[in-house]
């Protein structure tokens, strides 16, 4: 039995807009963060380049659980004060601020891997019914412009997400190094921030926006006393053999554009850091290291926890020897830089000490540079999501997005001919002109063909193809970027940058009804 909703939507002000988008600047906020500095908090805590995409996998599983209920539940939700979808808002947004002061305090990798997990739900709880959100309240008229809306928002708050460590580093003079095992100060107030921000911008919206009620509350109360939870469990789920044929169209799309933004969170701070940024020492060092490492490890007294981290040093050590061992000098990871400058056992000289933590340095200012790169890309997509419209009502909507799409392959595939870091900037520029329409097309195309009263179910069902290529590329790219390139992670970039572009082309086959 269908919900039953207003048909009639009224036309509402800028500000109404505003205010109903805002809380997005916060849940990017968050999403952002989360984005940016997760693989640099795995590697800082010693995770291998073939364990971070395992690692990442908590994201997309999470969404995939997550997502669909929600939007499930929040269909069937009304309150007098607190409507239909704010509640999920509200819930979320506290939730998510906890997981953002928790997560860069993690010690261990396993902690951090966990914080995943808790952040990304909580993320998805906010997230998702703002996207049902524009479809319940605004008309088809103002539609794209309140996708376009939340754009600009989520684009302000990456921007200045992004942007936290390098400022913290750079202005305020934290700093963006650590000892091993510890993340640098830079990211954890980063994420403090975050979290302060995630639950102001949110609760603006809750407090500042009403909802439409019901238009036949009766018919919705027997609905909502009918469908049980499991029936709900069991529809969400078989909902994705049911899709209108334009959203079944627009998966497709999705599936190959999300592979690529994927690609690009996962690997780009490896990619960047250790082509772009002098992280090589002499293979005599390396060959110091891994003489400790093996002494360490043929110790009786060697307890599980550092049998654990040896063994992780040992496994950069073995790639090194595998794809680059006639190098040198040669690149190292972070995980050995960060473990032997310390020099516990007194087995390097000052100069090699010395050497490391330059590597060191090298690596974090590479992050924090990329962090700025990002921070480019979504200033691109806030400004970028204004011209969206009008490139839409000159063309239309799936030229548009196709356009979007090939620019930011393109944007990807050209960190891998970038000669110098600054470079980097016009190649996240790029990607930036993608992620507005990323962020507004498929959604502004989808809701014209949706039933209104199942609005949050199919967005849900929708997100499928936002985590299912995600758990693919994190299942697979591990294999590929040490099996199939060699260990080079700017391969798996342009990976990502030719599935985009692949997603660009097959926009042109969806059919755009509204």
């Amino acid at each position: 039995m269908a919900t039953i909703v207003n048909k009639g939507k009224p036309m509402l002000s800028f500000w109404q807009i505003w205010n109903m988008s805002f809380g997005f600047f916060g849940i990017q906020f968050g999403f952002e963060l989360q984005n940016s500095n997760v693989s640099r908090i795995f590697e800082t805590l010693g995770a291998n380049k073939d364990e971070i995409p395992l690692l990442w996998i908590a994201a997309p599983v999470t969404g995939l659980v997550v997502q669909p209920i929600i939007g499930y539940l929040s269909d069937r939700t009304w309150h007098p004060y607190w409507g239909r979808r704010r509640p999920f808002f509200f819930i979320g947004a506290i939730l998510a601020t906890i997981a953002l002061f928790v997560m860069p305090n993690s010690s261990v990798l396993w902690v951090a891997g966990g914080m995943l997990w808790i952040l990304d739900a909580s993320i998805n709880i906010s997230m998702e019914p703002f996207r049902a959100f524009v479809g319940d309240k605004l008309n088809s008229q103002q539609r794209t412009t309140g996708f376009a809306m939340q754009s600009f928002f989520i684009g302000v708050g990456s921007v200045i997400a992004a942007l936290l460590p390098w400022i913290f580093t750079n202005w305020f003079h934290f700093s963006n190094t650590a000892a091993a095992g510890e993340i640098p100060d830079s990211v954890k107030y980063s994420f403090y921030i975050g979290g302060i921000a995630f639950i102001v911008a949110v609760f603006y919206t809750v407090f500042t926006t009403d909802e439409f009620p019901p238009e036949d509350m009766e018919a919705f109360k027997k609905e909502v006393k009918e469908a049980g939870f499991m029936d709900g469990f069991r529809e969400t789920f078989v909902g994705i053999f049911k899709m209108p044929k334009t959203m079944a169209q627009l998966a497709i799309v999705q599936f190959f554009t999300w592979f690529g933004l994927f690609a690009m969170w996962i690997y780009s701070t490896n990619a960047v850091t250790s082509t772009k940024y002098n992280m090589k020492v002499e293979k005599a060092l390396v060959n110091k290291m891994e003489t400790a490492l093996q002494a360490k490890l043929q110790s009786p007294q060697l307890d599980a926890k550092e049998s654990k981290i040896f063994k992780s040093l040992q496994a950069d050590i073995n790639e090194i020897n595998e794809y680059r061992a006639n190098q040198n000098p040669v690149t190292i990871s972070i995980n050995l830089a960060n473990y032997f400058e310390e020099n516990k056992e007194n087995t390097l000289s000052a100069v090699e000490v010395s050497e490391l933590k330059r590597v060191k340095h090298e690596y974090n200012d590479g992050a924090d540079w990329l962090n700025v790169c990002s921070s480019v890309r979504n200033g691109v997509a806030a400004l970028f999501a204004f011209i969206i419209p009008l490139i839409a009502l000159r063309t239309n909507r799936k030229i548009t997005h196709m356009i979007c799409l090939l620019i930011g392959g393109i944007g990807l595939i050209s960190i891998y001919f970038v000669t110098t870091p600054q470079l980097i900037i016009l190649s996240m520029a790029m990607v930036g002109i993608a992620w507005a329409s990323i962020l507004s097309m498929p959604y502004a195309i989808l809701s014209g063909s949706l039933p209104a009263n199942k609005m949050g179910y199919y967005m849900g069902v929708f997100n499928f193809f936002i985590v299912i290529p995600q758990i693919v590329a994190a299942t697979i790219l591990g294999f590929f970027t040490m099996k199939v390139f060699g260990a080079d992670t700017l391969n798996t970039i342009v990976l990502g940058g030719v599935s985009m572009i692949l997603a660009g082309l097959l926009a042109l086959r969806v059919e755009d009804k509204d």
